[in-house]
């Protein structure tokens, strides 16, 4: 019985130790990633741009050729319509692009960990991408300052900005500042641009089914 005791008594102690141990090295890693992924953002945000007039960087310029009769003839560079602000436009727009492109747009802080978990599994069920795991606070700071690059420092860029951008600005800004930038195909950048191409209205004016297919 006496050995029961002690035998159960020593198990305990082993544990405890092993506990002790786990806790120890779990704090210890912790302190290290947290250090690490600071020096890591530290490197990579030091020459990024600032984000305090992100809504108003100049676009691109486009020349468009007119005859002399004052029609247009023809379009060089980027198709630019008018800048416009989420509030002027449909609520069935930016609630579509929001359908797509970022379900939990509200109510993330501009990285979607549970996005980029689901896209993850997305993509290793069907073998390919299908899927990308990018917000779009995080799409709007890859518009606005970075390149289309894809490497590791532009990445974590896009995120530092995407954070910076959460700070400074309010969701509808942010989806603003999307809106006016995305591209969305034949040269047109903004949805403004791409209503006037595909459909020959302003943005204000797009329909259910034509928001839904831009």
């Amino acid at each position: 019985m006496a050995e029961t005791k002690n035998e159960k008594a020593l198990s305990q102690k082993n544990e405890r130790r092993i506990l002790r141990f786990v806790l120890k090295w779990s704090f210890t890693l912790a302190i290290w990633g947290v250090v690490i992924i600071g020096v890591v953002t530290a490197f990579y945000a030091h020459d990024l741009p600032s984000t305090d007039k992100a809504l108003e960087v100049t676009r691109r310029p486009s020349v468009i050729l007119l005859a002399r009769d004052g029609s247009k003839m023809a379009s060089l560079g980027d198709l630019q319509g008018n800048a416009v602000h989420v509030k002027d436009l449909p609520a069935y727009l930016p609630q579509a692009v929001i359908a797509t492109e970022d379900r939990r747009f509200y109510n993330h802080s501009g990285i979607d960990i549970i996005g980029i978990a689901r896209a993850m599994v997305r993509n290793i069920k069907a073998g390919r991408v299908v899927q990308g795991g990018s917000t779009i606070s995080q799409q709007a700071a890859k518009n606005l300052f970075l390149t289309p690059d894809r490497t590791f420092k532009r990445k974590y860029q896009e995120l530092i900005l995407a954070f910076w951008l959460e700070q400074k600005f309010t969701k509808d800004q942010i989806l603003t500042i999307y809106l006016n930038r995305v591209y969305l195909g034949s040269g047109t950048f903004g949805v403004d641009a791409a209503a006037k191409k595909y459909f020959g209205v302003p943005a204000r004016r797009l329909t259910i089914f034509q928001a839904a297919i831009i």
